[in-house]
């Protein structure tokens, strides 16, 4: 147990809550550990989800299919992410996405229900937990807001500056590494692999920025 709870008292689900009351928080949670390797399928699109999946080690992606098969990442997410809390929450009888394990992944689940639910003592953790839950969704709709603020962006340049430079922003400096390789930027960005290639060739030719795989650094 002290194992477990080491990987996800880091977890802003966990927030202000001691080891202790995480640990009593975790047969009222009905919480499941799973491993995933890289490439597998945690849940499809179309699956019936009543849990919440907190990434415990490892990375996992949201990704969206249309009818053509053309694939859009809404987003990444690390150790001590929380992932289908938006759908489970708004009860819907369907995953609109999958979600997949970019690399080898260890994901505890969490029955909704239960965060929701407050136990019949009313703990302060719990009411704690709820605000958590509270907290993560609304810091989610921000992530997901500044995915649309770059995806509006009419040309694929200016997908890529918007993204880069909000990249740069949170580190704080001028260099920087993105998590995404050219095929997960692509497809996150909605855009072709091979435009987005030409127009980082570009922009490093034009003295903007310099790059190595997943390393930026703007000029």
């Amino acid at each position: 147990m002290k194992i477990i709870i080491d990987k996800i008292k880091s977890s802003p689900l966990f927030a202000g809550i001691s080891e202790k009351d995480i640990e009593s928080l975790l047969g009222c949670l009905k919480s499941v550990v799973k491993q995933y390797p890289k490439g597998s399928t945690i849940f499809a699109a179309g699956d019936r989800v009543g849990m919440i999946g907190v990434v415990m080690s490892g990375r996992v992606q949201i990704i969206k299919e249309d009818f053509f098969g053309n694939r859009s990442i809404l987003t990444e997410i690390g150790e001590g992410g929380l992932f289908a809390e938006t759908f489970t929450f708004v009860r819907l009888e369907k995953l609109p996405v999958t979600v997949i394990s970019v690399t080898e992944s260890e994901v505890m689940f969490i029955d909704y229900m239960s965060i929701i639910t407050s136990c019949a003592s009313s703990c302060v953790f719990h009411t704690k937990l709820i605000e958590n839950m509270l907290f993560v969704l609304a810091r989610k709709n921000l992530v997901l807001n500044r995915k649309i603020e770059h995806i509006s962006e009419r040309t694929t340049r200016e997908k890529l500056l918007s993204y880069l430079s909000t990249q740069a922003q949170q580190a704080e400096r001028n260099e920087f590494r993105i998590p995404f390789d050219r095929q997960e930027l692509a497809d996150y960005l909605c855009v072709e692999r091979s435009a987005m290639s030409a127009e980082l060739s570009k922009l490093r030719r034009e003295g903007v920025l310099e790059y190595k795989k997943n390393w930026f650094r703007f000029i």
